[in-house]
């Protein structure tokens, strides 16, 4: 998986993000629900952080913030972009950083990260774990095609070259409400939050509390 997450890295190229704006929970810009939506955490940890498009702006607001991910190119960027920040990032896969720390968080987020590469029968347990009384798991990537559930294979950008690929999870809001109560989160609000034009694809989306939560 590391090989793969390189190669997208180094594909994806600098991008000069606007770091003032949030620009969305979606794929689409500035689409959907604002920062907010994750509440008001005091420490965060971002799963497949990228860029640190959002922990930027989170750490600007004084939130100590963890970012893990597995392309170099990624940390790289990351770590100018958060220079003199309260943030701390860290080159290792989700489960093996979950399953080694300690630490915990008011609120873990994946903006199309890695809940959407590992199983998460085996991920969401070792997030709640993690999650401190009335923590929070928000999450987003593509939604599930339908009828098409569980691990399946991709290959990067236009199919050309030496042949790198990697598996991610799909399932539907109702499957992954199923999965997080089981995990042992108290209250589970899943959709797919439709897209600026409703004919096209929308986003996955989930937010899910240790405790009962908020509205």
């Amino acid at each position: 998986m590391s090989k793969y997450w390189d190669t997208y890295a180094e594909g994806w190229g600098v991008v000069e993000w606007d770091d003032t704006r949030f620009r969305g929970w979606t794929q689409y810009e500035e689409h959907g629900p604002g920062l907010e939506f994750l509440g008001a955490p005091e420490a965060v940890l971002e799963l497949g952080c990228g860029d640190a498009t959002e922990l930027v702006l989170l750490a600007r607001r004084g939130v100590r913030a963890t970012g893990i991910d597995l392309a170099p190119a990624h940390l790289e960027r990351a770590r100018k972009r958060c220079a003199g920040l309260p943030v701390r990032f860290v080159r290792q896969d989700a489960i093996e950083f979950l399953t080694s720390s300690e630490e915990t968080y008011d609120a873990v987020l994946s903006r199309f990260g890695a809940v959407w590469f590992n199983d998460p029968r085996t991920l969401l347990p070792l997030i709640r774990a993690r999650l401190n009384p009335d923590g929070l798991l928000l999450f987003t990537h593509g939604p599930a095609v339908d009828g098409c559930y569980g691990p399946q294979g991709m290959y990067p950008g236009a199919l050309r070259g030496r042949p790198v690929a990697v598996r991610r999870w799909c399932y539907t809001p109702g499957m992954y409400e199923e999965m997080l109560l089981e995990a042992g989160f108290g209250r589970v609000e899943a959709q797919v939050y439709p897209a600026p034009d409703p004919l096209d694809l929308g986003t996955l989306m989930v937010r899910a509390w240790v405790g009962g939560g908020v509205a």
